[in-house]
């Protein structure tokens, strides 16, 4: 009796025993969320059954995340329940999901949260999905754009910055934080921020103080087509909005979420799933359960695909057997998300923590939105975070920092402890008259200057592509100096300045007033500005724009190309690097030594420099091997 007993038991415990698995990779796990209307689909258990297999049969899945509520649908008890039973039995970890949304094709109406009946629906779907799950992630849409009647008497004279903050601040705790764990003590509720963090504020995501109050938070990163693309995101945020809200909420930025559309090519597609992973994501959410079943084409073939990518859509499309010996073929674009993360999980585990250049953006501030981004097009590794750097050789301040009072101090400190500081054209137009004279007398002038010529120290002149348009900054010689030279006709201004201050310098970046014209400068006047900004790494690229250069604190490093064609670049390592070696492919580059550079008195510790070939849309990824013992 007690054996029997005892097997009876065991069987009830099966799913959550499977829901212990051991990940599929051994170095993220893979979640996949469904929508409140594909979830209430899933009644039809054989239906459910036949998607289930299509997907995970071409990747393999650790998590589901089932949405109990999208656009007034909710989800009902019965087919919840039914669908966490099925998702356990096939050793899926179960969580809930909730979008906060009216009607997500009207402009993504969401919630008015001085809206009585919204703010009690509002908690009965947070109470609802407690009630069913230990864990639910908010998706994207827990922000305001309502400006009703009642939202514009409840605003009163604060802004619509200040006022969202206010309201959604108070609507996380008392209609979802307070309420769920007032069901369900134990619940975990993760909020998944966008990828538009820059505009945050205006909506009423307050990075400042929600982190703070939820369990955790999630990193959308999600960017699409740069081109054609409503919000124009640089593929590089993939990455760098990861590493943004580590810093945030240390430990506690759950992973990165990806969807498939305005990714016309599956290399794209592809490309934002690695990005997210080369920033350590622990896990990476595929958005969503019935884009997963879209079927591949020919058509989602890029341009480029002939020079072999990274993404290898030839043997993506061969078959392949199953742990269980079944010959699968390679049918939806769950087959795109599979190869990638096999790919991935080959190396990821030989990377350091991700490093880069720091940039400080306090809390809810805004100015050259998005231009770190930018700058990691350009090859140069970089970092955000909302507290300001003391540490380091060299941090960039952007526009942004201006929302610091403090900001004209803060510099002054640095270069007083001798440690240098960037800053960019934008940031430099908004200090004037308010301490930054005391450094150096640079002046905005407001003028403008169509350039394509260009100079770095004493080198020759270059020529970009085309014209760029830049603001025009001058100063008093030999007070300070340029690095890297704009020149139009007998004329000309700096892109990247340099003024010495106590023990420390002030570099100051000259932005394009289109950031995307970053692109164009000429790869002598990148090269200078990596080598000035990148003092806190022993190692460098040089070459074109538009590939970038991913550092780990453990001396391995990545090198992706997002060009349409092939391209050939350079890595300039310090002592003591002296080789660099493949992690993929084990070969080793030896590289070159660098000669002395010609009228220098002072000369740099001894470089070498390896050269190293990139397929279109394609990595690389490298350890390096120092001469010391």
């Amino acid at each position: 009796m007690k054996k029997i007993l005892f097997v009876l038991a065991l069987i009830l415990l099966l799913p959550d025993l499977y829901s212990q698995q051991t990940p599929f990779y051994k170095n993220f796990t893979v979640s996949v969320y469904a929508r409140a209307y594909e979830v209430r689909d899933m009644a039809d258990q054989k239906k459910l059954q036949e998607t289930w297999d299509l997907i995970s049969q071409q990747v393999k899945i650790d998590k589901i995340y089932l949405e109990t509520h999208r656009d007034k649908l909710i989800v009902d008890q019965k087919t919840l329940e039914s669908a966490i039973k099925f998702f356990k039995s096939k050793g899926l970890k179960v969580a809930g999901g909730i979008t906060y949304t009216i009607d997500e094709s009207n402009n993504f109406e969401t919630f008015c949260y001085t809206n009585p009946e919204h703010r009690q629906k509002a908690r009965e779907i947070a109470e609802y999905t407690a009630k069913h799950f230990d864990e639910f992630i908010l998706d994207d849409f827990f922000f305001t754009s309502c400006k009703c009647d009642n939202c514009i008497k409840a605003k009163g004279e604060m802004s619509w910055t200040g006022f969202r903050l206010k309201l959604m601040t108070e609507a996380a705790r008392d209609l979802i934080i307070n309420p769920a764990k007032a069901v369900n003590p134990k619940v975990k509720i993760v909020i998944k921020y966008p990828n538009w963090y820059e505009h945050f504020q205006g909506l009423g995501f307050n990075l400042d103080a929600e982190p703070k109050m939820f369990d955790g938070i999630y990193s959308g990163t999600e960017t699409r087509d740069a081109v054609t693309s409503d919000q124009h995101l640089q593929q590089y945020e993939s990455y760098l909005i990861v590493r943004y809200f580590e810093n945030i909420a240390p430990g506690r930025n759950g992973g990165g979420w990806v969807d498939s559309g305005g990714a016309f090519y599956m290399d794209r597609y592809a490309e934002q799933f690695w990005l997210t992973l080369f920033a350590k994501a622990p896990e990476i959410t595929m958005f969503d359960y019935r884009q997963l079943q879209s079927p591949l084409r020919l058509g989602t073939r890029a341009p480029w695909q002939g020079n072999q990518t990274s993404f290898d859509f030839d043997a993506m499309m061969k078959p392949y057997k199953t742990t269980d010996g079944k010959t699968i073929y390679p049918s939806t674009i769950a087959r795109v998300a599979g190869v990638t993360f096999e790919q991935v999980d080959k190396f990821l585990g030989q990377l350091g923590k991700p490093v880069g250049v720091m940039s400080y953006r306090p809390y809810n501030a805004t100015g050259e939105d998005f231009l770190q981004n930018y700058l990691g097009m350009i090859g140069i590794p970089m970092d955000i975070s909302p507290v300001f750097p003391k540490e380091g050789k060299m941090i960039l301040l952007t526009e942004s920092a201006k929302f610091d009072p403090e900001i004209v101090q803060k510099i002054k400190e640095r270069l007083w402890a001798g440690q240098n500081v960037m800053i960019t054209s934008g940031l430099l137009k908004e200090l004037q008259g308010k301490g930054i004279e005391d450094i150096v007398e640079l002046n905005y002038t407001g003028r403008k200057a169509l350039v394509s010529d260009f100079k770095a120290g004493w080198g020759r002149i270059v020529k970009a592509p085309q014209e760029i348009l830049i603001p025009q900054i001058t100063y008093l010689t030999n007070d300070s100096w340029e690095e890297v030279s704009a020149i139009k006709g007998a004329s000309g201004w700096p892109m990247l300045h340099r003024a010495q201050y106590s023990k420390g310098y002030l570099y100051v970046l000259t932005i394009p007033e289109n950031f995307s014209d970053l692109y164009q400068l000429p790869a002598e006047a990148l090269n200078r500005i990596r080598a000035v900004i990148s003092q806190d790494f022993n190692i460098r690229l040089e070459g074109p724009s538009q590939v970038s250069l991913f550092c780990y604190d453990n001396g391995t490093f990545i090198v992706e190309s997002f060009l349409n064609e092939p391209v050939t670049v350079k890595i300039v390592a310090d002592q003591p690097v002296a080789s660099i070696e493949d992690l993929l492919s084990g070969e080793s580059n030896q590289g070159t030594l660098l000669p002395p550079i010609p009228f220098r008195r002072i000369q740099p510790a001894p470089q070498r420099s390896f050269e190293i070939t990139l397929k279109p849309h394609s990595y690389r990824v490298y350890k390096t091997i120092s001469n010391m013992k």
